[in-house]
């Protein structure tokens, strides 16, 4: 049965306070069909008051990021044990991690081993550049951050493991990429990388998220895209109406 993963990003945003206050809004409209999972992803401060707030309700919490190493000398990081104490998920290399903080695909590489040896399932995140994109390097780069991101990761069912489509030119621009964009990089160039990786069976349980600019006026559409598990949102995840307002198109698309 095919599943459909909202998700959101708050990126750098949101107080702790502020955090429980959209959480409340966020169950307050709460409705998942069968089939459609919530993921919220505040910042690792708002984490434990989210937590709470979460206990015995059909919504996961992530953390943005975490370090791959188990404790040491590694001032403002988080570990994988710490990450897990309150998390199911953990997002790996998003781009502004990569463009700001250096992360390479070596690092996302130690990343998600480390999330996944801790039991945190991994929403790793590829894509591409405005000038990538018109160089025409996009399915050459996302095939090689697939296979750099994930190489000597092995998976049992495939369920252990996400994967996040965000082309950066369409991050926090309003400039989503249209259905046809999204597809033909995740129908045609993720999941193929994936199955080359680890046979039909395991690539098709694992989820293919599209993130970058979804709001409720469009994620209908890229739901309705068999291609297309999920959305990772940023922007629109910020305010509970939008946030479930994608959540509902979620829920036509499964019936």
């Amino acid at each position: 049965m095919r599943n459909i993963l909202v998700a959101g990003n708050w990126k750098m945003n949101k107080t702790a306070g502020e955090a429980k206050e959209l959480v409340e809004e966020i169950l307050a409209g709460l409705e998942l069909k069968a089939g459609v999972e919530m993921l919220v992803c505040p910042p690792f401060l708002a984490i434990p008051a989210v937590a709470e707030l979460l206990k015995d309700k059909p919504v996961s919490l992530g953390s943005q990021n975490m370090f791959y190493e188990a404790s040491g000398a590694y001032t403002g990081e988080t570990s994988p044990a710490m990450t897990a104490e309150f998390c199911s998920h953990v997002i790996v290399g998003h781009s502004e991690r990569r463009a700001f903080f250096g992360d390479t695909n070596e690092l996302v590489n130690k990343k998600t081993k480390a999330a996944m040896a801790q039991g945190l399932i991994p929403i790793v995140c590829v894509g591409e550049t405005l000038e990538q994109r018109e160089a025409g390097e996009t399915e050459a780069l996302v095939a090689f951050q697939i296979n750099e991101g994930l190489h000597g990761i092995e998976l049992k069912t495939g369920k252990e493991l996400i994967v996040a489509y965000e082309p950066v030119w369409a991050i926090g621009t309003g400039k989503a990429a249209t259905t046809e964009d999204a597809v033909n990089v995740i129908g045609g160039v993720i999941r193929p990388a994936l199955v080359e990786m680890y046979g039909a069976e395991i690539a098709n349980n694992i989820q293919i998220l599209y993130g970058g600019s979804v709001k409720p006026e469009n994620a209908f559409d890229y739901f309705s895209q068999e291609d297309i598990d999920g959305a990772l949102i940023g922007g629109a995840a910020l305010k509970a109406e939008a946030f479930l307002g994608i959540m509902k198109a979620a829920n036509e698309v499964m019936g």
